[in-house]
């Protein structure tokens, strides 16, 4: 097994090599365009991600190559914690979205905090939550080391200095979220330009130093445990129907006591909205829970 990381502005992880259909095409060309793919699907093609398209990953995270086939990758991911694999996240990627790590990445980092401010070269952008190590930086600029041993140069006002488990600061994580309000919901999506519910939750607080979970299941059985009335924001809403595991995640964003609140990416062709509780929610509330609060 091999470390490597990831290359292109996002990597989609597939179930298969098999999985992308001819719609997917720019989700999976050498250098993907992701705002291109997701822009072009309609609501029944977005529907038809289900079970080809399992997350996403940044520019610069890690990955596990398990085994290579032709052009694709059989990977896990370190930073995106799974119960289906003790090491990370698995799944397939196409071999030209890896490359070899960066350089001194164990230096200082920044972490992108605009939705999709931080451009590389030309029109090429980071997503949110991409961390790079820093080379140098002044007042009106940073320069980052990119995978392959490149560079790059961007906007201070893009980027914040990244710690890992520090204290999060929870309007700081409310707001980061709450930037995603009003965009198309993307099963498996873990990027700027496209978010399913527990991709929302995990590049946030990812975003913000926290490693936690990347699905709904696994975040519920990571969080420290909340009782509902006490929910707070900044914590999450857990969903799951009889005898079935969690389903849905969204964060909570109204005091306690309050009508219950949610900023979340609701399945299907919706957008991620930040509203009270729907009767069909509230039948299928089951738990809160917490990244944040001290165990």
């Amino acid at each position: 097994m091999s470390a490597l990381v990831i290359g292109v502005p996002v990597a989609t992880v597939w179930s298969g090599r098999a999985a992308p259909r001819a719609e997917d095409a720019a989700a999976v060309a050498d250098l993907p365009d992701v705002a291109a793919w997701v822009d072009s699907l309609d609501a029944a093609a977005r529907r038809g991600l289900h079970g080809r398209t399992l997350t996403q990953a940044l520019l610069g995270e890690r990955v596990d190559v398990v085994a290579e086939h032709g052009d694709w990758a059989e990977i896990v991911l370190p930073d995106q914690p799974s119960s289906a694999n003790s090491r990370g996240y698995p799944g397939w990627v196409r071999r030209a979205h890896l490359t070899s790590a960066i350089a001194g990445a164990d230096a200082a980092q920044v972490v992108v905090t605009s939705p999709v401010g931080a451009a590389v070269t030309g029109s090429v952008r980071l997503s949110f939550g991409t961390r790079l190590p820093v080379r140098d930086s002044d007042s009106d600029r940073v320069a980052v080391g990119l995978p392959g041993a490149g560079s790059a140069t961007l906007d201070p006002a893009h980027v914040a200095p990244y710690h890992v488990d520090g204290p999060i600061d929870l309007p700081g994580l409310l707001a980061s979220a709450t930037a995603f309000v009003g965009l198309r919901y993307l099963w498996g999506g873990t990027c700027a330009w496209g978010l399913d519910c527990s991709g929302l939750v995990h590049l946030v607080h990812r975003a913000h130093g926290r490693q936690v979970p990347r699905d709904a299941f696994d975040q519920h059985a990571a969080a420290v445990p909340v009782p509902l009335h006490d929910a707070r924001p900044g914590d999450l809403y857990f969903f799951a129907r009889p005898s079935e595991r969690v389903y849905h995640v969204g964060l909570v964003t109204n005091e306690a006591g309050g009508e219950p609140t949610m900023l979340h990416a609701p399945e299907g062709d919706e957008l991620v909205e930040d509203a009270p509780l729907a009767p069909r929610r509230r039948a299928t509330l089951v738990a809160a829970g917490s990244f944040v609060r001290p165990q």
